[in-house]
């Protein structure tokens, strides 16, 4: 199996792309339609074109097509795809082996370089604005090489001893040719509208084509086969949603089989979605409670710049976050004098380190310990950084809260995996201190009197009921998962979340694989819709949120950065989360708690 990063043509191209990233959203909504971009042909004589039926069929379906013209400019696609919802991969000349990572057969067709390199560069820059995309013929295979699955150049010479279908009859093309087998199970299923006693559809599609994908690597997965065994369609959901067909839908759509315009509705539906997900993030201020971004600041980090790491100012730009809070993480070491002072040390020199890493972007970002320093950031266009602190190890006296607060931490997480002098904790517990030691319980009590959040993340059942007993204020789990749906130790009890939203806190989900499916090879962008909804129908939609974890190991399929959080409002609105809950979702329940808090 062939990688993209291997092939030295494609990683090329996508670092050029990569120089190009923009960071607004503006797009226009036209009489209540998406625009849905189309990939164009290249012609010698008459430049960008494309055939009329793939157009008809995108305005047949209820969006409004934008024919992108081909060029190599990369800004100016990127510009294109951030006007609009959704994007139409059309088909066309053969690919370019150079961007198979192999030498042409003597069967290859026309090609056109100047046309792959362009598609390349449209199904990058969509993947990384999110962007729902449908691929047809050549479009459902330069998706596929794009992340690093392997073509046939030709199917009849090299499907060698296999009984290939003529795949180009003489049969118009605006009538079907052969049948394909669609995988019940699968999306496709359900945009075709109908299943058989067995669970697979049958239908007949056209055929105009003699390459194809060879097979498929993540995150695509074969949907439907011809008899053949040729891949006809391809899903990559959820890690993207992206969904390509080997036939043409547009031209079976102009012969009046009505079934292939539900293709067509499908992107037009998940176009419209996107805009509204992508519309929310641009009117309204979005927080990520729990990153641990400054585990990732070395001598030469910059926030400002795109890095490795899952959270910086391009990503949250992109993604269109408002807000991060930005912990100061210490692991548990030994419970000792010395101990305690290195963890204080290394715990003040991050919180420096974050102060100095938003002087050198103070242009795009600010320092904001309260929630009026919030909102008038987020009124700015200033990206609001919140200092928080995981592990209260390095708190070796209650005066130290002083310092804390004045370098901005707005909550403390008591513990992390193994017991400390303040508590319990959930993991590698010995069962120190029976839940909150003594000190702990000053502990508390001084963050109430100073304004700083309790956050009851990573601690024991034990310490969950001593600190919702003894604070006077309202408290935060700032990265924590549902018990009942992950049976993990670290995640929370139905009846532990209940006892937090019952003194007015907030549970923020958190986007770690292990904490949000029993399988985490399985764990996706959808287990967190399960996670949040199965807190709202505990407590109600006032009592929870996202922390996302990011650079502290939090990441799950179809959600892997900040610029992807968008992903997970296009699933909660699916769902049927209102815009009115998402903003309680993204931000407003945090804030009510911070609010609560402060002094």
């Amino acid at each position: 199996m062939k990688s993209y990063e291997n092939i030295q043509a494609l990683v090329e191209l996508n670092s050029e792309v990569e120089k190009y990233k923009r960071s607004s959203y503006s797009a226009p909504f036209i009489f209540n339609k998406p625009r849905i971009a189309v990939s164009a042909n290249l012609n010698d004589q008459w430049g960008s074109t494309i055939a009329i039926p793939y157009t008809d069929a995108v305005i047949k379906a209820g969006g409004i097509p934008v024919v992108i013209p081909v060029t190599n400019q990369f800004n100016i696609l990127r510009s294109v795809l951030e006007e609009c919802d959704g994007l139409l991969l059309s088909g066309g000349d053969d690919i370019n082996p150079l961007f198979l990572g192999e030498d042409p057969i003597s069967q290859l067709g026309d090609v056109n370089t100047e046309r792959d390199r362009y598609d390349f560069a449209l199904i990058k820059i969509a993947a990384e604005l999110c962007i729902p995309v449908l691929g047809i013929c050549r479009g459902e295979q330069i998706m596929a090489v794009a992340f690093g699955c392997e073509m046939y150049q030709d199917i009849y010479t090299q499907r060698k001893g296999v009984d290939t279908l003529g795949h180009n009859p003489k049969i118009k093309k605006t009538e079907g040719a052969h049948r394909i087998n669609v995988d019940g199970k699968s999306r496709l299923a359900k945009i075709l509208n109908g299943k058989n006693e067995n669970g697979e559809i049958h239908c007949h599609v056209n055929s105009i084509h003699h390459q194809a994908v060879k097979n498929v690597c993540p995150p695509f997965v074969v949907c439907a086969t011809a008899n053949d065994d040729i891949i006809e369609a391809i899903d990559a959901y959820p890690e993207l949603n992206m969904l390509g067909v080997q036939w043409h839908p547009e031209q079976l759509v102009k012969g009046g089989i009505e079934q292939q315009v539900l293709l067509f509705k499908w992107l037009v539906e998940e176009a419209f979605l996107y805009h509204r997900a992508r519309s929310f993030h641009h009117n309204y201020l979005t927080l990520d409670s729990h990153t641990d971004t400054p585990m990732k600041f070395t001598s030469k980090f910059n926030f400002g710049d795109l890095c490795s790491s899952l959270v910086d100012l391009p990503k949250m730009r992109i993604g269109e976050l408002s807000a991060v809070c930005m912990v100061a993480y210490l692991p548990q070491k030994e419970l000792t004098p010395e101990g305690a002072a290195n963890a204080k040390q290394r715990g003040i020199q991050i919180l420096e380190e974050i102060h100095r890493q938003v002087d050198l972007n103070k242009n795009q970002c600010t320092i904001a310990s309260d929630v009026n320093a919030i909102v008038n950031a987020h009124n700015k266009k200033l990206k609001a950084i919140i200092p928080a602190v995981e592990n209260g190890y390095m708190i070796d006296s209650l005066s130290l809260l002083q310092k804390l607060k004045k370098l901005g931490v707005v909550y403390i997480t008591l513990c992390h995996n193994g017991d400390n002098h303040i508590c319990d904790s959930a993991r590698k517990s010995v069962n120190l201190n029976g839940g909150l030691s003594d000190f702990g319980k000053e502990l508390v009590k001084e963050m109430n009197r100073l304004g700083i959040m309790v956050d009851i993340s990573h601690a024991a059942p034990s310490t969950v009921a001593d600190v919702i007993k003894l604070s006077s204020k309202p408290i935060i789990a700032s990265h924590s998962s549902v018990k009942a749906i992950c049976n993990h130790g670290r995640n929370l009890t139905d009846e532990q979340i209940k006892a937090i939203a019952s003194k007015g806190g907030v549970i923020q989900i958190c986007l770690y694989a292990g904490f949000i499916n029993n399988d985490e090879t399985k764990a996706s962008l959808l287990d967190v819709v399960k996670h949040i909804k199965h807190v709202v129908d505990l407590c109600g939609v006032d009592y929870v949120g996202i922390g996302s974890d990011f650079d502290g190991d939090g990441e799950l399929i179809g959600c892997r950065n900040t610029q992807q959080l968008i992903r997970l409002t296009i699933e909660l609105l699916r769902a049927g989360f209102s815009e009115s809950d998402l903003k309680k979702i993204w931000g407003d329940n945090f804030l009510r708690v911070m609010k609560a808090n402060e002094v």
